[in-house]
């Protein structure tokens, strides 16, 4: 066993935005793209930090997202981060191309790295030409040396999200005490494909590249993966880890023996943020988590959680609070994925609503009580396994249809 712990809980939330690991800085400005809050964010590390990336699968990437695959591909080495929200540069052609990488240059002069040592992300209306004049305004105003505002950051990402999304984990691993801080911003056009959504993660532990890939690809489809507002997968979406080692101690490598514990703190700061992003979809009041558990393996079990929270008259009830369960059960059975109907049992919450093929005698006011609140959990076991997963949504409202209808408006 190696010398190493996990806190057992998470930062809050209005403690995470504060923090950065050693040797990171950040902060944003307001430009002008938006009418309202920041909308250029920068993340910088002061030494190269391993990196690994993973993209959007949508067939229309972003340019962004098309400049990251050929500089950074799904690992590499990085020193900065430059993001603007409210325009998202996709579906822009060449010239779109030519202003991510006019970002990157610029960026990368301003912190005095090389320009493939430098992301860029974009998030906001789709077609339009970036105002690149108020950009490279805002890119030349960075602080030198760059500051720590992390809340500033975290507000810059933002476009239809509600609040700031943030989540941090301390630990010891490789003999150092560190920090795994995330920052996210997601709110629609959710749904698990990669994820729709920016992320950043950072810490201060050295990890080895790509151990550190190859972990966060298994994170991310574990929770980011598995994250639904609306069906629709984004053009833009990122999520991006970077480890910079300046907490010292050893490298942390795959079969290093903490490899269990920096994988775990990647994962808990990750899976705040998804259901962050869930809780914070457009025009939600309530976050739903589905669980399956006794599948015939994981892949199964997250198919059936996945068709279960994406459901709009799932949904649709949850916003009513109505118990129901027919909903649940014809949802599982739409999935595609192979199971035993007749061995399913359904809860919402800790109310038995469906079991042996037929509905349970249940109490409905109780079960409407486990509807009433912020959060909603819905509980299915099956008879065919071991295998378990768990993904998240929110319920669709009013509001939802009123923020697409005027989004650009």
């Amino acid at each position: 066993m190696g010398n190493s712990a996990i806190d057992t809980a998470l930062f809050s939330a209005d403690v995470a935005v504060t923090l950065l690991p050693e040797g990171f800085y950040a902060g944003g400005v307001r430009v002008g793209i938006k009418r309202k809050r920041r909308d250029l964010g920068w993340i910088v590390s002061d030494v190269p930090a391993a990196a690994a990336a993973v993209y959007t699968q949508n067939a229309y990437p972003a340019a962004p997202i098309r400049l990251m695959r050929e500089t950074l591909g799904g690992s590499g080495v990085l020193r900065g981060v430059i993001v603007n929200s409210g325009n998202a540069n996709a579906l822009t052609g060449e010239a779109g191309l030519d202003d991510a990488r006019t970002m990157q240059r610029a960026f990368a002069e301003r912190i005095g790295a090389p320009p493939e040592a430098v992301a860029v992300a974009s998030t906001g209306v789709i077609g339009v030409p970036l105002p690149m004049d108020k950009i490279l305004a805002g890119i030349a105003a960075v602080p030198m040396p760059p500051e720590k505002d992390p809340a500033a950051f975290a507000e810059a990402i933002l476009t239809t999200d509600t609040r700031t999304k943030a989540a941090a984990v301390r630990l010891r691993a490789g003999g150092a005490d560190g920090l795994v801080v995330g920052f996210a911003k997601g709110s629609g056009m959710i749904r698990p494909n990669m994820a729709t959504m920016l992320a950043f993660l950072l810490t201060d532990l050295a990890v080895e590249a790509s151990f550190l890939s190859a972990a966060f690809r298994d994170v991310v489809r574990r929770t980011f993966n598995r994250v639904s507002v609306d069906t629709d997968a984004s053009t833009n979406d990122m999520a991006l880890v970077l480890a910079n080692g300046r907490a010292g101690g050893e490298a942390i490598t795959a079969d290093h023996p903490d490899a269990p514990a920096f994988r775990e703190a990647l994962f808990a700061v990750s899976r705040a943020l998804a259901r962050e992003i869930a809780r914070d979809g457009e025009g939600a009041t309530k976050l739903i988590e589905v669980t399956v558990r006794g599948a015939r393996d994981e892949a199964t079990a997250e198919a059936l959680a996945i068709a279960v929270v994406e459901s709009p008259l799932v949904k649709t009830a949850v916003y009513g609070e109505d118990p129901n369960w027919g909903r649940i059960v014809a949802a599982l059975g739409k999935s595609g994925a192979a199971f035993n109907p007749a061995g399913v049992e359904v809860k919402i919450g800790d109310v038995v609503v469906f079991a042996d093929d037929r509905p349970a005698p249940f109490d409905e006011t109780e079960a409407r009580a486990a509807l009433a609140g912020s959060e909603v959990a819905i509980h299915v076991r099956l008879t065919d396994g071991d295998g378990e997963a768990t993904a998240w949504g929110c319920d669709l409202t009013e509001g939802y249809v009123k923020i697409n209808a005027l989004y650009r408006t």
